[in-house]
């Protein structure tokens, strides 16, 4: 059986989207994709063959033979457009957030019960490689009783400013993956400590937000974590996991361009500097993230 899909969205992630749909999924299909922008639509059904096109994302939903519908549109949109596709009967992948109101998430997730289909949302990190290894080693005890985990998420640089205006915040834009990542692997946090600060960019502050931040957590099995975030790591992005247990640890590192270090009387020091692009970093997660859903 192949899963017909519409995709919502032909924007950057949407094209994520689409291209581990076309190119990797044999047991998936794009038949439809819509986006408010017609062009931009138009340009990725061209680009890989989608039989239907729109800016109405309601003809995308109800097009012919669509059973799911991935939702890779502007956040304000995401929970009317899981309503819509659970009204209609379709399986949802809708990337986060849901929405930043919590009676509006309420309302969604109240429409996919209704309707008895499934849903998925892009916590596209948990289906990360390295970071599901250190899922295992803490689910076959190689590491014993998790103490500690430390998180570490920086950019590379920080978004415009224009972005940061109507992103939610960093905690909100930013830190949310990390969040997920903590509760994946520890599970449920009880109490959480934040101090944040800009030291990036004065900008930031200006529009109301901050660039860098260290939070606490406190898990319901009496673990500690810490999430350590910055906009600006000037060599990279940096995205590191370390899980601390009674029998050891679990603990991944940056991903390179290459795997080359360079070894002469100066210095051992790596070739290049890490990937410096989320989509370079994860781009294996959104491919098995969908492989998942479609499952």
């Amino acid at each position: 059986m192949t899963l017909n899909i519409a995709l919502i969205g032909a924007g950057r992630i949407g094209t994520v989207h689409a291209q581990a749909i076309m190119t990797a999924i044999p047991d998936a299909n794009i038949v439809a994709v819509a986006d408010f922008y017609a062009a931009s639509a138009s340009s990725l059904a061209t680009e890989y063959n989608i039989a239907f096109h729109t800016d109405n994302h309601l003809e995308a939903i109800n097009y012919q033979t669509v059973d799911a519908v991935i939702i890779a549109s502007s956040t304000d949109t995401h929970a009317p457009f899981i309503i819509d596709a659970a009204q209609a009967g379709k399986h949802i992948f809708c990337e986060k957030p849901i929405a930043a109101d919590l009676a509006k998430i309420d309302q969604a997730l109240s429409a996919v019960a209704a309707a008895g289909v499934q849903l998925q949302i892009g916590f596209n990190r948990r289906f990360d490689p390295t970071c599901a290894r250190i899922k295992q080693a803490i689910q076959t005890d190689e590491i014993g009783t998790p103490q500690l985990l430390h998180i570490i998420s920086r950019d590379p640089s920080p978004p415009p400013i224009d972005y940061i205006k109507v992103s939610g915040g960093m905690f909100f834009d930013m830190t949310i993956h990390d969040f997920d990542m903590a509760r994946f692997l520890f599970g449920d946090v009880e109490e959480i400590y934040a101090t944040g600060a800009v030291l990036v960019d004065e900008a930031i502050g200006v529009a109301g937000d901050i660039d860098t931040a260290i939070i606490t957590l406190k898990f319901a099995n009496g673990a500690i974590g810490t999430i350590d975030n910055s906009r600006q790591a000037v060599y990279g992005y940096d995205q590191r996991v370390e899980a601390f247990g009674s029998k050891g640890s679990a603990t991944n590192t940056n991903l390179y361009p290459d795997a080359v270090s360079i070894s002469n009387a100066q210095r051992v020091a790596r070739a290049s500097l890490p990937m410096n692009f989320f989509l370079e970093r994860y781009m294996d997660s959104y491919r098995i993230e969908l492989q998942a859903f479609v499952d």
